[in-house]
């Protein structure tokens, strides 16, 4: 007497679509998913079903199998897809991997030992991918952030909170295992990778847990030196001490002041501070006519170090 079969399992007719299969799994692994509270045994037993008939290799090495008499033995979930046709399927299963059997007809370039393995080798399931943006001070102070996303195989919703730690960059993955796709034949899940996109900040760069500033000053500040405030990541303030004299594009390091180091823990990095020259693109007539006093008073030689190599 005729048993069951994996279109029994999924519910479908032999010459059902590829879209059919696929739909129909879906549809009983929602139902059936043990997260969800269904029955682990009949979950694994639709998956196996799919796993054949959603291949359309697999699909065709088992339908000529079942024209044959079908398959030998228990499959997933204690069913046997097989009717009896009587002989010793052992017997006859060896030949037919050995090209025997059957009229002599050669099944070894269907049933062969690689694909054979391949078939019931258990399998990790891929990695599901997701971004999550992020503002500057989330990324410096660290955040949490609810998701949800959908698993491919089956449909099914899934929820996460992630914890997104304090100092957290541009591109940082953030891996939560077993979250992604589910695998095949008993293997494990694949993991949910959480790529951050972090928005850049209008006047600190991140260099890693480093952060960088350039702040604008005038050259009179350069000349004459000045005590400046400037604004820190953490959202205090520091004052700058400018020496007289000091050129355009000097940097200044601050040690600990930067972002928090997710690499090492309970460390941070430093704040660099560069001092760019903002010249004035207009003049007053006073102004002009002070610049011009100070120029015709200055006797140095700014540019000896390159006329020493102009041609005679």
């Amino acid at each position: 007497m005729a048993q069951r079969t994996f279109y029994d399992v999924l519910g479908v007719k032999k010459d059902a679509s590829a879209d059919e299969i696929k739909k129909a799994f879906r549809k009983l692994a929602v139902k059936y998913h043990p997260d969800a509270g269904g029955d682990e045994q009949k979950f694994k037993e639709i998956s196996e079903a799919y796993e054949t008939l959603g291949d359309e290799k697999k699909r065709r090495e088992y339908d000529q199998m079942l024209m044959f008499g079908g398959m030998p033995g228990g499959g997933a979930g204690g069913y046997s897809y097989s009717t009896n046709v009587g002989g010793n399927w052992a017997d006859m299963f060896t030949n037919m991997r050995g090209g025997d059997g059957f009229g002599g007809f050669d099944f070894s370039t269907i049933f062969g030992g690689a694909a054979g393995q391949q078939a019931r080798r258990s399998m990790r399931g891929s990695d599901l991918t997701l971004t999550i943006s992020l503002t500057p001070e989330e990324a410096f102070k660290g955040t949490k952030r609810d998701v949800s996303y959908m698993v491919p195989s089956t449909g099914e919703r899934a929820k996460l909170t992630v914890e997104v730690p304090a100092g957290a960059y541009d591109g940082m993955k953030l891996r939560y295992h077993d979250r992604g796709e589910y695998g095949s034949n008993g293997g494990p899940r694949g993991s949910l990778v959480i790529t951050t996109s972090v928005a850049e900040h209008p006047l600190f760069k991140r260099d890693g847990a480093d952060v960088r500033l350039e702040l604008p000053v005038s050259i009179w500040d350069l000349a004459l030196g000045a005590s400046v405030k400037v604004p820190t990541p953490g959202g205090n303030t520091l004052k700058l001490r400018i020496p007289a004299g000091t050129q355009d594009g000097k940097t200044f390091r601050f040690r600990d002041l930067g972002a928090p180091n997710v690499k090492r823990r309970g460390t941070f990095g430093a704040m660099y501070v560069t001092v760019r020259a903002q010249i004035p693109t207009r003049l007053s007539a006073k102004e002009r006519e002070a610049l011009e006093a100070l120029r015709d008073a200055d006797e140095r030689d700014y540019r000896k170090d390159v006329e020493k190599y102009f041609k005679a």
